[in-house]
């Protein structure tokens, strides 16, 4: 199949024996840019998606539509591997189904599918989780609705923080039980929390949301922490970029004028290289 080496790619990740950081991508320049500077794998998360294609938070506004069209776009501007946040799989356990048969086919290496309640219930402050039972039916769903063998499908539950951290391990269980392929955790506060999930289970781990003092990869290698997320500051940098761009053009600067990435002439080589199908150096100029 036209993705497999990709997520091929994925799963010598997941079977290895190091902790990866990856790249945090959101559209078509952003996974290019990535790609060029080496990273093994690129992240696409639901909050960047969602300030990408709606300009709007992250509280379940966007639609599988929206958010495959926006993987397939990225899919065809490079072959880096992309593990998307496909939030509770866009429903219950049948839109999962259908979640993950279109994010195979938009060329997802892998994808993620969480027992977080969503859309939040009226009235509701405190994130909310769906049953156990629920849970382990949507993780089903989403392996019966792969195509692609190779197709990484994760398991996400930020239990931890919100029930606590048994039942986080008695979730992690019971999905590593129905067959998907990795763990991914949010909300750890500490390595005795990830040290006893690591002895409680068996497969790869993926780490979001965890303090900055447990950030050492030797350490997360020996608990099985195979990709350790790192946020989205790329996208918080491009709209700071953005902002202060026509910022300056509004106040009477000129184009020709603007100094750093904000130039004419770096304009000039991305469409050059758009024009004959070259990639990467434009980007790889950005950086001298």
């Amino acid at each position: 199949m036209a993705f497999r080496k990709r997520r091929e790619a994925l799963r010598n990740i997941l079977s290895g024996s190091v902790c990866i950081r990856p790249g945090s991508v959101y559209d078509a320049i952003s996974i290019r840019i990535a790609e060029d500077i080496g990273f093994e794998v690129g992240m696409f998360g639901g909050s960047v998606a969602s300030l990408a294609v709606l300009g709007d938070p992250d509280i379940a506004l966007i639609t599988l539509t929206e958010l495959t069209e926006q993987m397939r776009r990225m899919s065809r501007a490079a072959s880096l591997p992309v593990l998307v946040d496909a939030d509770h799989g866009y429903g219950n356990a049948l839109n999962v189904r259908r979640t993950v048969q279109e994010l195979e086919t938009a060329g997802a290496a892998g994808l993620t599918i969480e027992d977080t309640l969503l859309p939040q219930a009226f009235g509701e402050t405190r994130t909310q989780l769906i049953s156990l039972q629920e849970g382990v039916g949507k993780m089903k769903a989403a392996l019966d609705g792969r195509g692609d063998p190779t197709l990484v499908i994760m398991a996400r539950t930020g239990a931890a923080p919100i029930s606590g951290l048994d039942d986080a391990i008695a979730r992690a269980k019971a999905y590593e039980a129905v067959g998907v392929d990795a763990l991914f955790f949010t909300g750890l506060k500490s390595h005795s929390e990830l040290e006893a999930i690591a002895a409680a289970t068996t497969l790869p781990i993926v780490l979001g949301g965890f303090p900055e003092e447990m950030i050492e990869p030797n350490y997360l290698a020996s608990q099985r922490v195979r990709i350790a997320l790192q946020g989205h500051a790329p996208f918080a940098a491009a709209t700071q970029a953005v902002y202060d761009t026509l910022k300056a053009l509004r106040d009477g600067a000129s184009p020709k004028h603007l100094k750093g990435v904000a130039s004419s002439e770096l304009m000039g080589r991305l469409t050059r290289d758009a024009e004959t199908g070259a990639r990467g150096g434009a980007f790889l100029a950005l950086k001298k």
